[in-house]
């Protein structure tokens, strides 16, 4: 209240101010306050007010330096000093805000107000159980205190305590129906005990109260952008930016909905914007640094991720996330204290490296076998309740689901669409789970017409995905991504099948215990390897890996002009990713360029970064930049049919080329590969041993060196290579569709009959 002894009439104002302030009219408010103080500059109550009301409009500084200027009049007020801490708290200044709370508490202990503040201050400074008990003391005295209650809920909620925080915004919600913070806190805790739905509506009841709801808003968006819907996403992301246009939180979330829907220049945009109003938000530069990896700029990804680990060293899969985007570019400054800082953070359980990026830079099963299972237990943890568990379905035919993101003219469908075609419609039906999209092609069309049916999921989320597999009763249900593409891992986490597979997409274990088996061989999982994986080893006869014999092949291919190449030269080539090349191994090219008069090296052309960089790797070693020639994108058919200009294929280690190697086998192009130590370094071998020339493969690094050098430097002894595998690549296991499809089938057909004889998941082999 104004002081009674005020020169001037002071008082009055001072009172007419206040009751302008009671009204909500803070612009009169603030102009009586500041006419007082131009008459009395140490009026307690005109000082106090005025910072009261730059409080509220956001103008923390000047507001607490106003109401330490009235406290140093008068100590002894205690809502000011309650004031003072909001004003200090805003500043993100806690432990001076809980020094000013308690100076109040102790002038009045029985003030609640100041009580609930300093459970608001205690909870900042992550005291959270000193925060509920001052909360709980506040409520002791006072029950129908909604504010208490909603704040003692949201910190419970912080806490993990979902139940107990959805019982405390309820109870506030029970005195005031229309206070939207609560309904927005009950929608969190509902997120948070995974009742999505619910939380839904919490978050409309919110927006019915307060359209504007900034909190509501966001936090809905985020809700549906789990929900795999990105589009109703980014409107609630949009209607919250209205209200705090440079909320950095809201600005990153809006930036992954934009991602996720394709609009990858919207998304970059958002999360600029983003790191504008919060520079050390390292969220956001990790997001941005996944959008710049799809878009192949992986020197500028490598630069985002860079930033966060500098920002916060322990940010999950930062480091990993770097050494892959730096691998993609061809970037190997650093590469041996980052890789040793990587393998060094799996083999202690940390997350550091997701296991994609990992098989291309470690070539020990453990190491592989430990990023997996971390992997999967902090992104994938089994769901608490499986869809599916003992069922034993008893169909005519076994009902095979496969999820897969990649249903259209990429690496995994050309390898299985004859296998889908072959297919024993008598013993099997097939059904396809599509997280892609249908890119119009040949391909596409073919792999339509091979499955029973195509189920879309790529708009649903993990559990309406996954009760469409419980629905439609599938036996057994194969992963063909594992961790790489647009795989679903989330759906096989809630258990929709019996039985679930790891099969092709991914050369590794998963680490997850809702996947009985993974398909294999001899070569790749040798016997004694099995204790590094977290399912059940089936191994087929021959090479694991399927292969299409109907993929086409352009009848005439392009001049060695056309594709850059000298006509006169020996050309080694390597079409493999870019993030598969290790130094070690460019070592081993760059000595055979030397050694090989004449010849070039033909890799594939990924990003402008990596030739850049392989270019300048390779002056660095004596080689001229002009000798590597690099390959653009071509359509499949006419891929293959370029290989004809290449001389010999060199292989890749510790991720060995896949696809890459049966596209050179197909067209007529020996391969020389290492075998490595695990599944992804072993494919290679079994490629060339299901082909029949077991000779192309080497144990280390100098016998593979060797050689290659030795049928570079002998035209007869190349000539009779390529010859030899023109002569064996139509009767060769590897080629043979029909006779895989039938190994693959008696695999799938074995786990079933395991399976429905009330048996574990077990390996075995499958005999030809």
């Amino acid at each position: 209240m104004a002081s009674s002894h005020a020169p001037g009439g002071v008082g009055s104002i001072v009172a007419e101010a206040a009751a302008r302030h009671r009204q909500g009219d803070l612009v009169a408010a603030e102009r009586l306050y500041r006419e007082a103080l131009a008459r009395h500059p140490t009026h307690f109550d005109a000082l106090h007010l005025l910072g009261v009301v730059l409080h509220q409009t956001g103008r923390h500084d000047d507001a607490a330096a106003l109401i330490a200027k009235a406290i140093a009049h008068n100590p002894r007020d205690p809502s000011a000093h309650n004031n003072l801490a909001l004003a200090l708290r805003r500043l993100g200044r806690p432990g001076e805000a809980l020094a000013s709370v308690e100076r109040a508490l102790a002038l009045a202990p029985g003030f609640l107000a100041a009580q609930n503040n300093r459970g608001n201050v205690l909870r900042d400074l992550g005291r959270r159980g000193e925060a509920i008990a001052c909360y709980e003391r506040v409520i002791a005295a006072n029950p129908r205190h909604a504010g208490a209650l909603r704040n003692r809920a949201d910190t419970l909620l912080e806490a993990g305590r979902g139940a107990e925080a959805l019982a405390g915004f309820e109870s506030a919600l029970a005195l005031d129906p229309a206070d939207a913070d609560a309904h927005t806190g009950r929608g969190n805790a509902l997120a948070a005990l995974g009742r999505a739905d619910e939380a839904i509506e919490a978050y409309g009841r919110a927006l019915a109260c307060r359209p504007d709801h900034a909190g509501a808003l966001r936090n809905r968006g985020s809700l549906l952008l789990g929900l795999h819907r990105p589009a109703e996403a980014l409107a609630q992301f949009e209607r919250a930016l209205a209200q705090l246009p440079d909320d950095a939180g809201t600005l990153n979330n809006l930036g992954i909905a934009q991602g996720e829907l394709g609009l990858a220049d919207e998304a970059l945009a958002s999360f600029d914007r983003a790191i504008a109003s919060r520079p050390d938000y390292a969220d956001a530069w990790f997001n941005r640094g996944g959008v710049l990896l799809e878009r192949k700029r992986c020197d500028e990804a490598a630069s985002a991720f860079g930033r966060v680990v500098e920002l916060a060293p322990g940010y999950p899969f930062a480091a990993g996330q770097l050494l892959h985007a730096k691998m993609l570019c061809c970037d190997w400054d650093g590469f041996v204290p980052l890789l040793a800082q990587v393998r060094e953070g799996v083999r202690a359980g940390r997350q550091a490296i997701e296991p994609f990026a990992f098989q291309g830079l470690c070539d020990e099963p453990a190491e592989l076998a430990r990023c997996a299972a971390t992997y999967a237990a902090t992104r994938h943890p089994p769901h608490p309740a499986p869809l599916c568990v003992g069922v034993r379905y008893r169909h005519r035919r076994i009902r095979v689901g496969y999820v897969c993101g990649e249903f259209r003219e990429h690496a995994t469908s050309l390898l299985m669409a004859g296998v889908w075609e072959a297919c024993d419609r008598e013993r099997f039906e097939l059904v396809a789970f599509d997280n892609g999209h249908d890119d119009g092609s040949a391909l596409r069309v073919r792999i339509v017409a091979a499955f029973d049916a195509v189920v879309p999921i790529a708009e649903r989320d993990d559990a309406s995905a996954a009760a469409l597999v419980r629905e439609r009763e599938i036996d057994v249900l194969v992963n063909l991504n594992g961790y790489y593409g647009l795989g679903r891992h989330g759906v096989f986490a809630r258990r929709p099948a019996p039985l679930q597979v790891n099969y092709l997409g991914f050369p590794g274990t998963l680490g997850a215990p809702y996947f009985d088996y993974i398909v294999a061989d001899r070569h790749v999982i040798p016997a004694g390897d099995e204790p590094h994986y977290a399912e059940r080893v089936v191994r087929l006869p021959g090479c694991y890996q399927a292969n299409d014999r109907r993929r086409a092949v352009d009848a005439a291919a392009p001049s060695r002009a056309d594709e850059g190449l000298p006509d006169d030269a020996f050309v080694f080539c390597c079409f493999n990713n870019s993030y598969k090349i290790v130094p070690e191994v460019f070592d081993v090219w760059m000595r055979l360029l030397s050694q090989v008069p004449a010849s070039v090296l033909w890799l594939l052309g990924t990003a402008p970064a990596a030739t850049r960089n392989l270019r300048r790797e390779a002056e660095r070693r004596g080689v001229a930049p002009g000798r590597l020639v690099f390959a653009a994108h071509r359509p499949s058919a006419a891929h293959l049919a370029r290989h004809r200009l290449a001389d010999l294929a060199l292989d890749t280690l510790p991720y060995n080329a896949h696809t890459t190697a049966s596209d050179a086998l197909w067209t007529g192009v020996p391969i020389v590969t290492c075998r490595g130590r695990a599944f992804a370094g072993r494919v290679g071998a079994s490629l060339l041993d299901a082909v029949g020339m077991p000779e192309l493969v080497a144990d280390c690094f100098a016998d593979y060196e060797a050689l290659a050098h030795a049928l570079a430097a002998d035209p007869a002894a190349l000539a009779e290579a390529r010859a030899k595998l023109a002569r064996l690549r139509d009767g060769c296991a590897l080629f043979d569709t029909a006779r895989y499809t039938r190994n693959l089938e008696a695999a799938l057909a074995g786990m079933w009959a395991r399976h429905e004889s009330g048996l574990a998941p077990a390996a075995f082999d499958v005999d030809e």
